[in-house]
C-alpha cells in the first residue's frame, strides 16, 4: 500500500481536529493540506513501520503551533486566531489540544502524550485545567435540533449539567427556524436529518442568513462532511457520542465564539 493510500482515510477526521483547534474551515483545513505538502515533499517524514495515525495528528499539531507563533510574530491573525489569542492569554492552547485529542478524537491519553510531546501525567493535568478554565469562560443559551426524543433528552441533560440553558428542542426544519428567530441562541446543536425528511444543514443555513451564531453538526457520517472539497462545518461531532466528547464539542465551539470572552 502506497503512503497515499495509507494516508487518505485518516484525512477526514485530520480536517476535523484541525478545524477544531484553529476555529474554522478554511484555518483546519490549511494545517492539513500543509501535512499533505509535507508528505508529498518528503515522504521518509513519517515511518510507515510506526502508528501512523499518531504521527500525522502530530503534524497537524506542530502545523498548529507553527501558525500561532506565526500570529505572534506580527503576521496577520484570521479572525479565528485572534478570537483564540484573547481566550489563550487565560487558557494555554495545548491544555485546549489535549482534551481535544481525548474527548473528541478518541486518543488513549498515553497517545495524546506522544502527539503533543508529554508524558501521561501531564496530559491529565492538562486536560483537568481546559475543562475546568473554558467551562468557567463559556456559557451558552443552546438550541437543540434533534428529531430523536430519547437523544434529544439525552443531550439537553448533558447541556444542563454543563451550566448552559437550553432554549428550545426542534425537530422539523420549520421548527428550527421559528426556534431560532424567538430565542436568539448563541449555540446550535442541528442532527442532520430532520423528522419531516428535511436537512437540518437546510436549517441551519436559513437561521444563519438572520443570525450569526456557532453550529455543531450531528451525524453518523462525518466523512461526507469533511471532504475539504466545499464549505463544510467546521464543528462536527459523530454518533454515538459519549458525554465527554459533547462537552469537549461545545466548550471547542464557544471557544471560537467572541461574545463569549470575559471582558
Amino acid at each position: 500500500m502506497s503512503l497515499g493510500q495509507s494516508v487518505a482515510p485518516h484525512l477526514p477526521y485530520l480536517r476535523r481536529y484541525g478545524r477544531s483547534i484553529s476555529g474554522s474551515q478554511p484555518s483546519g483545513d490549511a494545517l492539513v493540506a500543509r501535512l499533505l505538502e509535507t508528505l508529498v515533499a518528503n515522504p521518509g517524514a513519517v515511518d510507515v513501520g510506526a502508528d501512523l495515525r499518531i504521527q500525522l495528528y502530530r503534524m497537524v499539531h506542530d502545523n498548529f503551533g507553527l501558525m500561532t507563533e506565526q500570529a505572534a510574530g506580527g503576521e496577520a491573525p484570521s479572525s479565528d486566531i485572534a478570537i483564540a489569542d484573547a481566550r489563550l492569554r487565560r487558557i494555554p492552547s495545548l491544555a485546549r489540544q489535549a482534551l481535544l485529542l481525548t474527548a473528541v478524537e478518541g486518543f488513549s491519553v498515553e497517545d495524546t502524550g506522544r502527539i503533543i510531546g508529554r508524558d501521561a501525567e501531564a496530559v491529565r493535568g492538562l486536560i483537568a485545567d481546559a475543562t475546568d478554565e473554558i467551562d468557567r469562560q463559556t456559557r451558552a443559551r443552546i438550541l437543540i435540533i434533534e428529531d430523536e426524543p430519547i437523544i434529544a433528552m439525552d443531550i439537553e441533560m448533558i447541556v444542563r449539567e454543563l451550566g448552559h440553558d437550553v432554549v428550545g428542542v426542534a425537530t422539523t426544519h420549520r421548527e428550527a427556524v421559528d426556534e431560532a428567530q424567538k430565542h436568539q441562541p448563541g449555540l446550535v446543536l442541528a442532527d442532520i436529518q430532520l423528522a419531516d425528511n428535511s436537512s437540518g444543514i437546510e436549517a441551519v443555513q436559513e437561521i444563519l442568513t438572520d443570525l450569526k451564531v456557532p453550529v455543531i453538526f450531528i451525524t453518523a457520517f462525518p466523512e461526507r462532511l469533511l471532504t475539504g472539497d466545499r464549505p463544510e462545518p467546521a464543528f462536527l461531532l459523530t454518533k454515538p457520542y459519549q458525554p465527554a466528547t459533547l462537552r469537549a464539542a461545545i466548550s471547542q465551539v464557544l471557544f471560537f465564539d467572541e461574545s463569549t470572552i470575559p471582558a
